[in-house]
């Protein structure tokens, strides 16, 4: 049976076209998991076959572990203290082996081994078609709706198959076999069985991939899409910049009698493309990122990374657009936070915010009225800024003197200590338990000091809202900050229940 099993290995390896060591090494696979099936537990089996006389020896093995990470399976695995009890130089990693008897391949045993044998082959072919087909370095997988499995569509390419999940469809499109079909390739997953290729036609990489492919100069490194932001099926936003003065970015994606952003459309189910130009300055990127709304005036934020817009009456429901689909859409093109708003709001909340200044200038630095507006009109904001202006700006102030100026640094500075002095308090008195969380930064104490959060229970108490008032944090980082001060309130009733 020896010799018949090499005659098998000899001739499946021309049949196929494949090396010998890797039909050898499948037989060896097959008879392991029929040894494998003599025993009870998850076992490791090993077998070594002589390429020349088909003699082959099984064995049992147990991988050595670190004794602190304990066994998670104790038929295959043995701690390395132990180990080393047999073995003094054994190494975390290595293999204890103990030969075990061999079972018999025998004519069943044999077809198994065959049945294996092609199976790997078939993989093996499998993921040589696939390299074959990635090294090419296509972005864009062109190919023929094979059939629907489980809601997600199984795309033919050649004999290379393609995966569009139904998440990854542009809405309201529907495809039948025999369609073709063009999608981005996201992901090559060797270990999914079938179609390992990940395809999504609502990213908006396939968008860009598509203008690439549509606009020449793209590919010659004259024009480039800066970012790119989709509703899809329904209406999308592009950044494009130009690295050559000759050449309008904007006219040149859109093509003579609009061919080139048509068929782009075409391709995305009439998904209509505004085109935007991308600017260094973000004020100006998100003034075009906002078009066909006209801007009237914007306000920067960088602290927050957000910008209160100003639109007249006429053009406010442009901006926002249906279902606020426009300012979301320049909000993702941008990467800013955008807050469109009136004339009438944005004056409302100018006003509320320099109130509160005014309240700020009025009570730390002990002056009136007047001289806080001045400040305020020759835009003052923060203690900080009175302390630490250039001498000479404030000195440019009609209303003040050199002396009316000195005092009022003066008074800044001292307001400033006397408050870092009362923050360090604060923080002083919060708990360590809440100093030693996970996730919070010392201005981040400071800041939930000033709020009254002094323990982690008092985080605990506060809603995500809350805590991205306190610290400027995004809603999911607050959000799991809360979990973790909550984290062991299930603590302490999991040992109450126990």
């Amino acid at each position: 049976m020896n010799r018949e099993m090499l005659m098998l290995i000899d001739a499946i390896s021309r049949e196929k076209n494949v090396e010998r060591d890797l039909v050898l090494g499948a037989v060896e696979q097959a008879l392991a998991s029929a040894t494998k099936k003599l025993y009870k537990g998850d076992v490791d089996i090993r077998v070594a076959m002589n390429p020349d006389t088909g003699a082959y020896e099984t064995f049992r093995r147990w991988l050595v572990v670190p004794d602190e990470a304990g066994l998670q399976n104790p038929d295959a695995e043995e701690l390395l203290s132990d180990a080393r009890d047999e073995i003094a130089d054994i190494e975390e990693g290595d293999y204890i082996e103990k030969p075990v008897e061999s079972v018999p391949i025998g004519r069943i045993g044999a077809m198994a081994a065959k049945q294996v044998i092609l199976q790997k082959i078939r993989d093996a072919e499998r993921e040589m078609l696939l390299n074959d087909f990635m090294s090419r370095g296509d972005k864009i997988f062109v190919g023929t709706v094979k059939r629907m499995d489980k809601g997600d569509l199984i795309v033919e390419s050649g004999r290379v198959e393609g995966r569009l999940k139904r998440s990854e469809m542009i809405p309201k499109e529907n495809f039948r076999s025999g369609d073709r079909l063009r999608a981005m390739i996201m992901e090559v997953d060797l270990t999914l069985r079938g179609a390992p290729i990940l395809l999504s036609r609502s990213a908006p990489e396939f968008m860009i991939e598509l203008f690439r492919q549509e606009v020449p100069e793209i590919e010659q490194g004259l024009l480039e899409i800066k970012s790119c932001a989709r509703d899809p099926g329904s209406r999308a936003k592009i950044a494009v910049l130009s690295h050559d003065k000759r050449i309008d970015p904007i006219g040149t994606c859109v093509g003579v009698r609009g061919s080139r952003v048509n068929a782009v459309t075409n391709e995305l189910a009439g998904e209509r493309v505004d085109i935007v130009l991308w600017s260094e300055d973000p004020a100006q990127f998100v003034i075009g990122a906002l078009a066909p709304a006209n801007v009237v005036s914007i306000v920067v934020d960088e602290e927050r990374h957000a910008m209160d817009v100003v639109v007249d009456e006429e053009n406010l429901a442009i901006a926002i657009g249906r279902g606020g689909q426009n300012v979301r859409l320049a909000s993702e093109l941008t990467g800013w936070k955008i807050n469109i708003m009136t004339a009438d709001e944005s004056a409302q909340k100018q006003a509320e915010e320099a109130e509160v200044i005014r309240k700020l200038f009025m009570s730390k630095l002990d002056v009136d009225q007047e001289i806080a507006d001045i400040l305020i009109e020759e835009g003052f904001t923060s203690l900080e800024e009175v302390a630490y202006v250039p001498l000479q700006e404030m000195l440019e102030i009609e209303s003040f003197d050199e002396e009316t100026v000195n005092e009022l640094r003066a008074r800044a500075k001292d307001a400033l200590l006397t408050m870092e002095i009362a923050r360090e308090e604060d923080v002083e008195e919060v708990s360590q338990n809440l100093k030693d969380l996970d996730g919070l930064t010392p201005e981040m104490i400071a800041r939930l000091a000033e709020a009254g959060v002094h323990s982690r229970d008092d985080l605990a108490d506060l809603a995500s809202d809350e805590l991205v008032e306190i610290t400027g944090q995004s809603e999911q980082e607050a959000t799991a900050l809360i979990m973790k001060a909550r984290a062991h309130w299930f603590e302490d009733d999991e040992s109450a229940t126990g």
